[in-house]
């Protein structure tokens, strides 16, 4: 078993380590100001296009979109340590195209929707969003009861979304309905493309989130879509979205990963300096333990996250181990960054460090893409099952 990376992909991850170094990083005193100011989290306009066009011209866009549509088709072993490396800085930044929906739409799409949808998203030229959650179907996709009913050629959706990001901004929102109530997850569960503007998608209230992001809530009445924005085939969207859920949940971890890395670098160029009752807090065992056990910890979450897509590129079943890590990699870090606030003292409470919104991130990921323990809950059940059966 190889448990370093290609040449091709160490390179890869080098670079991204490099753009964020150089161009991210550099733009967080003004994310972090912005945010304390009430401004929200996120870069300007004339900054989002600038780094853009720098890591448009890097060759960082598409990078695993099909290769026929201008992306490079990397695996997702490649997109880990690339991930890893984005999650290092609090600046809000996503190398187009945004890897869960591409994947999903690349599972799903016909010609047509290949190159109304899908080519232009893979060229930077859209953002995309997605609706799953409902105010009463939050971590159980399955108790979704937004309808989709056929009429002549299209469908006309009802129902109400909530937690959606980008949903005011987006082009398109890849949408989740029911079309059979019946069969409901198993097999009655369809996603839909709905473009901005369509009547009847009416995006009801921005909702503001911990650490300056927001989502928002949406209503659906009467809103007709064609019907060759069907996504897939009717009755069969919970699988794709199973996929993009599990594609965000590897890039959750890969994320966390990098946070823990960045906070446990802080701490280890800290602790050396700061002097307390007459002797630096490196010499201090409480400090020593946690460096320790984040080193350690950050070693085996890395290595179970390749280890996962190692599996999902050689096409074999991850379900356990996706939600193993999603919930191991942002419990981990979680911890990582709340001892190096902690190390930093009162410095580490302010809103001048980065440390704040990174745990604050990692808060929200902690429920995003499925709670920590409806995760645990998943593992436990499969391995109870099986020594049932």
């Amino acid at each position: 078993m190889d448990f370093e990376l290609s040449e091709e992909h160490r390179m890869l991850k080098d670079l991204v380590a490099r753009f964020v170094k150089d161009e991210l990083m550099p733009l967080e005193a003004g994310v972090l100001g912005r945010e304390a100011s009430g401004q929200g989290l996120g870069i300007g306009a004339a900054e989002n296009a600038r780094l853009d066009e720098v890591s448009k011209n890097l060759g960082l866009w598409g990078l695993d979109a099909p290769e026929d549509i201008g992306g490079s088709d990397l695996p997702a072993v490649a997109m880990v340590g690339v991930e890893e490396e984005l999650g290092r800085t609090v600046t809000p930044y996503t190398l187009p195209p945004d890897s869960p929906n591409l994947r999903m739409l690349m599972a799903t799409v016909t010609d047509r929707q290949r190159e109304a949808y899908l080519a232009p998203y893979v060229r930077g030229e859209t953002i995309s969003a997605i609706g799953i959650s409902e105010p009463g179907a939050g971590g159980d996709p399955a108790g979704m009861i937004t309808r989709a009913v056929k009429d002549g050629d299209d469908w006309v959706i009802n129902g109400r979304k909530i937690w959606i990001s980008r949903a005011a901004e987006a082009d398109f929102t890849i949408l989740m309905a029911v079309t059979d109530k019946e069969k409901a997850a198993r097999g009655g569960i369809s996603a839909f493309l709905v473009d901005k503007g369509t009547p009847g998608f009416n995006v009801l209230r921005r909702i503001p989130m911990i650490g300056g992001a927001a989502t928002y809530e949406v209503a659906l009445e009467d809103c007709r879509v064609e019907g060759w924005k069907l996504l897939g085939v009717e009755g069969q969207g919970f699988a794709p979205m199973q996929l993009r859920l599990g594609t965000r949940r590897v890039q959750m971890a890969a994320w966390s990963i990098g946070m823990a890395q960045r906070a446990l670098d802080m701490i280890c160029e800290y602790a050396p300096q700061r002097v307390t009752f007459g002797q630096p807090l490196s010499e201090r065992q409480a400090i020593q333990w946690w460096v320790a056990d984040a080193a350690t910890r950050i070693h085996a979450a890395r290595l179970m996250t390749y280890h996962c897509a190692w599996k999902l590129d050689n096409g074999q079943d991850v379900r356990q181990e996706i939600s193993m890590i999603k919930g191991f990699a942002t419990e981990m870090a979680y911890e990582v960054v709340d001892h190096a606030m902690q190390t930093f003292g009162a410095m580490g409470m302010t809103k001048e460090l980065p440390l704040q919104l990174m745990a604050t991130k990692l808060r929200t990921m902690r429920i995003y893409d499925g709670p920590t323990e409806v995760h645990k809950w998943v593992v436990a059940r499969n391995l109870l099952g099986s020594k049932r059966r």
